[in-house]
C-alpha cells in the first residue's frame, strides 16, 4: 500500500507515525499495528504467513472483524484500556479464514503528544499440542464467559444490568447435541412459553437460562434465579410469593421472586426439591397468573417468561414423586437437555483453553496446553461434575505449576470424581466397552453402578460424603441408590464386618 493510498483510508494518522512500518519487517516476530480503535493499520509479513492472510485483507478492518476472539480477551484491547504494555499474554484465536493460531503476544502502546494513538502488537506463535493440529477442532468462535474472568475482582458485577452475567455468544460448544440444546434454546426466547432445562449438575442450565432471557423481549426486565434446594421448605413460600405485614410475628411487606420478576424471566433451579405442597401452589400461578402474599388479600397479575430446571430426567423426577405431573406438563411446554461433558468430546479442547486462558489472566501465569497425558486423561475421564468440575480441576493445576508452561499429570489434584489413582498414576481408566448384545444404555448404567459403589466403599456407607465425590446433590446419589438397589448400610465397617462372619 502506498503512502497515498494509506493516508486516504487514515486521514486522522500523521505520515510521521508511519515511517517506522518497514523497520517491522525485520523482526523474527508477526507484527501488527493498530489505532486507537483497534483498527488494523499494518501487518509484517512474518504475521501473514503465520494467519494465512495478507495486508491488503485486513487493512482498515478492526481486530474483532479479522480475528475471532471475544473483545475482552484480545491483548490489544488490554492494551488500548488501560495505556500500558501487556506483556506474555497467551492468546488462542481464529482468523476470519478458519486459520487456528496458539500465540503469546506482547503489546506496546503508542503514544504522541501525550495521546494514546494506537499499538503495536508483536506475536510468537507456537504448537498447539504435541499432536496434529488437524485433529484440533474449535468452534467458527470461540467465546468467553466475561463476568467469570472477572470474579476474582468482584463476583457481584452484573454485566448487563438486568440481573444477568451471560448470553448466547459466551456458550462454548459445538458438539452436535450441545448445539442441537443451544438452537432450541434460542428458539424458546422468541414467546412467552415455560422452558424446562434438564441436566446433570455442572452442565450450565444458569447459562442458559440467561441466555434465554437476553435473547427474549423481555431483556430491558428483571431476570430473578431462585435454587429451590437452596431453601428452607419453611421460608421458600415467602420469598416466592411474598408476605404481607402482620402474616405472622415479624412479617413486613415484601414482595416475593415471582413479583420482581414481574416483566422478565423467573428461573427456578432444581425444581425437583420443591417440596409437593407448594408445587400445588405453584401449578395454580401457572394456571390463574396472578399471586397473592402470604397473609393478604389482594392479587397481583403476572407476565413473565418462567424457565425452570431438573437435574434428572423430569419423567424419572415424575415416577419418583418428586415432581408433579402436572406440574411438569405446565413447566415444559418446551424441554431442552443439555448433555453431559461424557458426550461432547468435540467440545474438550475449547473448554480447556478457555480456562486455561482465564486462569492465566486471574493467576498472572503463562501456561498455554495441556500435555498428551492430561489430554488422553481428560477423554477418558467419565467427568460427573460436567464443565464446572473441568474448571475447577483446571483451576487446581494451574496453582501446582511453576515455571512450566503445560500442565502435566502430576499437577493435577486427586479429587477427581470416581478415579483418584488416576491424577497421581497418569493412566486412564476407561469405562469398559459393551459385551456384545449388550445395549450402551446398559453398558452405562453397569459402569456407574461400579462407580457408586467403589465410592460408597471408599467411604464406608457415608452418602454425604460419596454425594461430595462424585459432585452429585444428596438427592440425586440417593435417587440413583434407589434406582440401582444399594444400600448404603452394607457399605457401613460394622455391617460388612458381622457379615463377613456369617
Amino acid at each position: 500500500m502506498t503512502t497515498p493510498e494509506f493516508k486516504q483510508l487514515f486521514p486522522d494518522i500523521d505520515p510521521s507515525q508511519i515511517t517506522f512500518f518497514p523497520l517491522l519487517e525485520q523482526f523474527h516476530e508477526g507484527v501488527i499495528v493498530t489505532d486507537d480503535q483497534g483498527v488494523i493499520l499494518y501487518m509484517n509479513h512474518l504475521q501473514e504467513k503465520l494467519d494465512d492472510l495478507n495486508l491488503s485483507q485486513v487493512i482498515g478492518k478492526s481486530v474483532r472483524e479479522v480475528y475471532r476472539v471475544d473483545a475482552d480477551e484480545s491483548p490489544a484491547t488490554a492494551c488500548l484500556k488501560t495505556g500500558k504494555r501487556v506483556n506474555n499474554i497467551p492468546c488462542f484465536y481464529r482468523t476470519s479464514k478458519g486459520k487456528v493460531v496458539n500465540s503469546i503476544h506482547n503489546v506496546v502502546p503508542l503514544h504522541a503528544r501525550g495521546k494514546l494513538i494506537g499499538t503495536v502488537c508483536f506475536i510468537r506463535a507456537y504448537s498447539l499440542l504435541e499432536q496434529d493440529m488437524e485433529s484440533f477442532r474449535v468452534p467458527e468462535k470461540i467465546q468467553y464467559i466475561r463476568e467469570s474472568d472477572r470474579s476474582h475482582l468482584k463476583t457481584s458485577i452484573n454485566d448487563l444490568g438486568n440481573g444477568t452475567r451471560y448470553t448466547f455468544d459466551d456458550i462454548i460448544g459445538q458438539s452436535p447435541g450441545f448445539l442441537d440444546a443451544v438452537e432450541a434454546s434460542r428458539l424458546a426466547s422468541g414467546s412467552a412459553s415455560t422452558v424446562m432445562l434438564f441436566g446433570e449438575t455442572g452442565t450450565g442450565k444458569e447459562l442458559f437460562a440467561q441466555s434465554i432471557h437476553n435473547k427474549s423481549s423481555r431483556r430491558q426486565y428483571p431476570y430473578v434465579a431462585l435454587n429451590c434446594a437452596a431453601i428452607p421448605e419453611n421460608l421458600l413460600e415467602g420469598i416466592l410469593f411474598g408476605t404481607a405485614k402482620g402474616a405472622f410475628t415479624g412479617s413486613t411487606d415484601k414482595p416475593g421472586l415471582f413479583q420482581k420478576a414481574n416483566g422478565g424471566t423467573l428461573f427456578l433451579d432444581e425444581i425437583n426439591s420443591m417440596p409437593m405442597g407448594l408445587q400445588a401452589k405453584l401449578l395454580r400461578v401457572l394456571q390463574e397468573r396472578k399471586i397473592r402474599r402470604v397473609g393478604a388479600l389482594e392479587e397481583t397479575l403476572l407476565d413473565l417468561k418462567i424457565i425452570s430446571s431438573v437435574n434428572e430426567d423430569p419423567h424419572d423426577a415424575v415416577t419418583r414423586g418428586s415432581l408433579r405431573a402436572d406440574l411438569l406438563y405446565r413447566l415444559g411446554v418446551v424441554f431442552i437437555r443439555i448433555p453431559p461433558l461424557r458426550e461432547r468430546s468435540e467440545d474438550m479442547d475449547p473448554l480447556l483453553f478457555h480456562f486455561i486462558s482465564k486462569f492465566n489472566r486471574i493467576m498472572g501465569k503463562t501456561v498455554h496446553s495441556v500435555s498428551p497425558e492430561v489430554m488422553h486423561l481428560f477423554r477418558s475421564y467419565s467427568w460427573q461434575g460436567n464443565v464446572r468440575e473441568l474448571e475447577h480441576v483446571i483451576e487446581g493445576a494451574m496453582n501446582m505449576v511453576k515455571d512450566y508452561q503445560t500442565i502435566l499429570t502430576r499437577h493435577l489434584s486427586v479429587h477427581i470424581g470416581d478415579l483418584p489413582s488416576v491424577a497421581r498414576t497418569g493412566i486412564p481408566q476407561q469405562t469398559p466397552l459393551p459385551e456384545p448384545g449388550e445395549a450402551l444404555s446398559e453398558s452405562r448404567q453397569s459402569h456407574e453402578i461400579r462407580v457408586i459403589r467403589n465410592i460408597l466403599n471408599h467411604t464406608h456407607g457415608n452418602v454425604a460424603r460419596a454425594a461430595r465425590e462424585l459432585k452429585l446433590s444428596p438427592q440425586l446419589l440417593h435417587y440413583k441408590l434407589k434406582k440401582y438397589g444399594i444400600q448404603a448400610a452394607d457399605f457401613k465397617p460394622l455391617l460388612k464386618s458381622k457379615l463377613s462372619n456369617l
